[in-house]
C-alpha cells in the first residue's frame, strides 16, 4: 500500500490533485502510445531519498563528496542497460529522450551541419530536425517521408536525399510509425555518404529489448531511447553506443547539456531495466503487439482507415478524413468519455498539428493492466460509438461508466492506493 498520509496532512491541495490523477489513471482507458503504468517497485525507487543527492560527474569521478552509494546505483543501471540491449556502453543520465538526442547531436555535429531525419508530419519526432526544436534551430535539417503508395518509409528516397545533401547525421526512428524499421538499410546509406547514424528507439525500446523488433545496437553509431513508454519505467532517457564514442557522449551529457543527474530516477531506471530482463516482460511485449493489431483490425472492420494498413508494433494511426471529424474533436470527445489518446497528423495531412486529420492509438498501458484481445474489440466499439456522435453528452456519460466498469475488472493502482 502506497502511503500519502504525510502529504495529505502537510499540503492538502497538492494531495487532492494527486489523488484525482490516480483516480483518472485508474478509471480511464489510457491509449496514449507514449504512456504506461509503472510498477510499485519503480515508484518506490523514484520516491526515495536519492532525490537529495547531487552527483555531478560520473561514478568514481564526481564533483561532490558522499557519492559512494549513488555511484553503485548508477553503475547498476549502466550494467543493466548494456546487458539488456547488448551494448558496449551506456549513459543513463539524460532526463528525457529529447535530451539524449540533443547529446548525440552536440557530440558529433557543429552548428549548421546537415541532419537528415523523418519528417515530423510523417511520423518523426520534434528532436529529429523539426524547425521548432533545437535540432532544426542549430542545425540544417532535411527530411525524408513515407511513400504515398503504402505509407511506409521509402528507403530509396532516403538514399537519394542523403546522396544529394551529404548530411553528417542521419536519424532513424519515429514517434508515430507503425511498421518495422530497417536499421541495417539506414546504416548502408549512412556509410555511403559518410554520415553518423542515430537510431531513436524511444517508442520501440521494449520490443527491441525482447527481440520483437530488429535491434539497431551494433548497427547504428548511437542508439537513444526512453525508459518509459514500452520499457515501463520512469520518465527518462538513455544513450547506447560503442566504447569508442562513450567518453564523447559522457562529456556531452555532462557538463555539455546537463548538470546534476537525477539519482532517484536513475535508481528507478535500474529497477525497470531489471524487470525488462524477465520472461514475463517478453510475454508482456508480445501481448502489446497482439493487442495493437487486434485493436487496429477491429477499427478497420468498423470502417476506419488505418495508416499503412496495419501495425507491427505498439501503435497505429487512424485517418478520420472520411468520418467528418478532426483529430482534435476526436481527442476531446473521447477524453470526455474516459478514453485517453492524442490527435496526430497523418502523412500528407491537410490539417495542421493543432487540428489534425488523425489520432494515434497505443496499447502499452492497457496491456499492463492485463487486457487482451477481447477487450480490444470492446474498446474499438466504444471508440466508434463516441466518434459517430462526438457531441452527445449523454453518450459520453454512459461510455465513461462503461469504461470505469471495465477498468474495475483490471485494477492496477486501486490496490496500491486503496481506491
Amino acid at each position: 500500500m502506497m502511503d500519502l498520509n504525510a502529504l495529505r496532512e502537510s499540503d492538502s491541495p497538492v494531495y487532492d490533485l494527486i489523488r484525482k490523477e490516480i483516480e483518472r489513471e485508474e478509471y480511464s482507458l489510457i491509449l496514449i502510445a507514449s504512456e504506461n503504468y509503472v510498477d510499485q517497485d519503480v515508484l518506490e525507487a523514484q520516491g526515495t531519498i536519492l532525490t537529495n543527492k547531487y552527483a555531478e560527474g560520473y561514478p568514481g569521478k564526481r564533483f561532490y563528496g558522499g557519492c559512494r552509494y549513488v555511484d553503485e546505483v548508477e553503475r547498476t543501471a549502466i550494467e543493466r542497460a548494456c546487458r539488456l540491449f547488448g551494448a558496449e556502453y551506456a549513459n543513463v543520465q539524460p532526463h528525457a529522450g529529447s535530451s539524449a538526442n540533443m547529446a548525440v547531436f552536440f557530440a558529433v555535429l557543429q552548428p549548421g551541419d546537415k541532419v537528415l531525419g523523418m519528417d515530423l508530419t510523417h511520423g518523426g519526432h520534434l528532436s529529429h530536425g523539426a524547425p521548432a526544436s533545437f535540432s532544426g534551430h542549430f542545425f540544417k535539417p532535411f527530411s525524408y517521408r513515407v511513400s504515398e503508395r503504402d505509407e511506409r518509409i521509402d528507403y530509396d528516397q532516403v538514399r537519394e536525399i542523403a546522396v544529394s545533401e551529404r548530411p553528417k547525421l542521419i536519424v532513424s526512428g519515429a514517434s508515430a510509425y507503425s511498421r518495422i524499421i530497417d536499421f541495417k538499410r539506414f546504416r548502408e546509406i549512412a556509410d555511403e555518404v559518410g554520415a553518423f547514424l542515430l537510431a531513436d528507439i524511444a517508442h520501440i525500446a521494449g520490443a527491441v529489448a525482447t527481440g520483437l523488433h530488429p535491434s539497431p545496437v551494433g548497427v547504428a553509431h548511437f542508439v537513444t531511447g526512453t525508459t518509459h513508454k514500452t520499457l515501463r519505467g520512469p520518465r527518462g532517457g538513455l544513450i547506447l553506443c560503442d566504447k569508442e564514442h562513450g567518453r564523447l557522449i559522457d562529456a556531452t551529457v555532462f557538463p555539455g547539456i546537463q548538470g546534476g543527474p537525477l539519482m532517484h530516477v536513475i535508481a528507478a531506471k535500474a529497477v525497470a531495466l531489471k524487470n525488462a530482463m524477465t520472461p514475463e516482460f517478453r510475454t508482456y511485449q508480445e501481448q502489446i503487439i497482439r493487442n495493437s493489431r487486434r485493436l487496429a483490425s477491429s477499427m478497420q472492420r468498423l470502417g476506419y482507415r488505418i495508416v499503412s494498413g496495419g501495425t507491427d508494433n505498439h501503435l497505429f494511426l487512424i485517418d478520420l478524413t472520411e468520418k467528418g471529424i478532426t483529430g482534435m474533436e476526436a481527442q476531446e470527445s473521447l477524453e470526455k468519455s474516459g478514453i485517453m489518446l492524442n490527435r496526430n497528423v497523418i502523412p500528407f495531412d491537410r490539417k495542421g498539428p493543432g487540428v489534425t486529420s488523425g489520432i494515434r492509438i497505443g496499447t502499452p498501458a492497457v496491456t499492463t493492466r492485463g487486457m487482451k484481445e477481447p477487450e480490444m474489440e470492446l474498446i474499438a466499439e466504444m471508440i466508434d460509438s463516441v466518434l459517430r456522435r462526438p457531441y452527445d453528452e449523454k453518450l459520453q456519460e454512459r461510455t465513461r461508466a462503461e469504461v470505469k466498469e471495465m477498468c474495475r475488472k483490471f485494477p492496477f493502482y486501486a490496490r496500491m492506493y486503496s481506491l
